[in-house]
């Protein structure tokens, strides 16, 4: 086990956290998860998977997708005589590609995601997609980005993803102030945020990704990005380097992370106080009267984190500072200081934040912890809930739509419920 040491960033005024730093075994889904939320919000981009029988069956339990229905995402089958080289998987795959585009004429983004499987025979997937741009544009573009779970945790298959369609962002235009939005967003979250900011008269507004591949925004010198879900490093990294400059803010979770969140576009767009308040107060106080409603049921009960989302550490500063309850451990898969800046100096003083995960020694201090409700992955949760642990799903945090104003008394209901259950089945 690594060796505590004190953060030295990102938490004036609240004292320093705790940061354990663990390797060992993780417990995680891997990055295609994501495509779950992706093939939904990019209506008109297929999400088609190189990788084996496993990575299918992965997609169709988290997914629950009917036989009947027609999803926008698939998996192209790596067989045993691709893993022994006796078949050229290249041609196996533009076989599929050219069959799958000629019966679905609606794509017009076709992303190959890399799996396992087919970074182990090294299949290159980025002169892949090359290959078949050159062939099937202007209609349909072909990117491509790695859904590996090898050494990542699952939300990075989006971070990998909109990283991917940084470099296709145009440059035109781009030295027009304007504000990018960048984390998929929920339809209904992204136009309530986009009201609220035509209130205040910031604009032009982008979202990334966007509904459609071609309305992919413009990014430059001009573009100020703020980001709405905290495990997107890479996009970020790459915005930057296109020039866009980021806007520090909490996130935008629970009335108090939403309105800072707002607030510090607000800032950059010189909004007086007066205006935003008026954008904002109707919206703040439906939240904080939605939360409150929760707080009783919540308020003083402990929480604990097993690292998973990259979410953690903003739900602990909503848990802990809206509904009052008591972070034991915060586990997060990877801790970016820069992004998170804003958050730790939220949290209560002295909290431990473990970074990585060494799973064995986590279990041995939540069993001694025994805190009041922990949240984790789905591989952990019924275990745990045969310990006698209440558990809730952090994967249920990222598929529901928890950002804004209008979501969060429903975030707050998500922790109350595994808890009303285990009261309901009590005997």
């Amino acid at each position: 086990m690594a060796a505590a040491r004190p953060a030295s960033d990102g938490a004036a005024g609240c004292g320093e956290p705790t940061i354990l730093r663990e390797r060992g075994q993780r417990e995680v889904f891997c990055g295609l998860t994501g495509i779950i939320w992706l093939h939904r919000k990019i209506q008109d981009a297929f999400f088609l998977v190189v990788g084996s029988r496993t990575c299918a069956h992965l997609l169709q339990s988290a997914a629950g997708v009917m036989i009947f229905a027609e999803p926008r995402f698939a998996t192209a089958i790596i067989e045993e005589r691709d893993l022994a080289g006796l078949a050229d998987a290249n041609e196996g795959l533009e076989r599929i590609v050219n069959a799958l585009l000629a019966r679905r004429p609606d794509i017009k983004l076709l992303f190959l995601v890399g799996s396992c499987p087919s970074e182990v025979i090294k299949l290159d997937l980025g002169q892949a997609a090359q290959r078949l741009s050159r062939r099937f544009l202007p209609e349909v573009r072909v990117l491509h980005y790695s859904g590996s779970g090898i050494e990542t945790t699952f939300t990075q298959g989006e971070d990998a993803c909109l990283a991917a369609l940084v470099p296709e962002m145009s440059a035109a235009g781009a030295a027009t102030h304007s504000l990018l939005v960048v984390g998929a967003l929920a339809e209904v979250v992204e136009d309530q945020f986009r009201r609220l900011f035509d209130t205040m008269g910031v604009g032009p507004v982008h979202f990334l990704p966007p509904r459609r591949a071609a309305e992919l925004p413009p990014v430059g010198a001009g573009t100020r990005y703020i980001l709405a879900q905290p495990f997107l490093a890479d996009t970020a990294r790459a915005l930057s380097d296109r020039g866009a400059h980021r806007i520090a803010a909490p996130f935008p979770l629970g009335a108090e992370g939403t309105t800072l969140w707002l607030r510090a576009v607000a800032e950059e767009w010189g909004v007086t106080p007066h205006a935003f308040h008026e954008a904002t107060a109707f919206g703040e106080q439906r939240a904080r009267r939605a939360v409150s409603h929760r707080r009783e049921r919540l308020s003083g009960l402990r929480v604990g984190f097993f690292p998973d989302s990259q979410l953690e550490i903003p739900l602990a500063r909503f848990l802990s500072r809206e509904l009052g309850m008591v972070p034991v451990e915060i586990g997060t898969p990877y801790l970016h200081r820069e992004h998170m800046a804003q958050e730790l100096a939220l949290l209560p003083a002295g909290v431990l934040i473990s970074e990585g995960q060494h799973v064995d020694n986590q279990l041995d201090r939540f069993r001694a912890s025994r805190p009041d409700l922990t949240v984790c992955g789905l591989g952990l949760a019924n275990p745990l809930e045969a310990e006698g642990l209440a558990t809730k799903w952090s994967i249920e945090l990222v598929f529901s739509p928890i950002q804004g104003y209008e979501q969060a008394g429903d975030l707050a209901e998500l922790f109350v419920r595994p808890l009303a259950r285990r009261a309901r089945l009590a005997v």
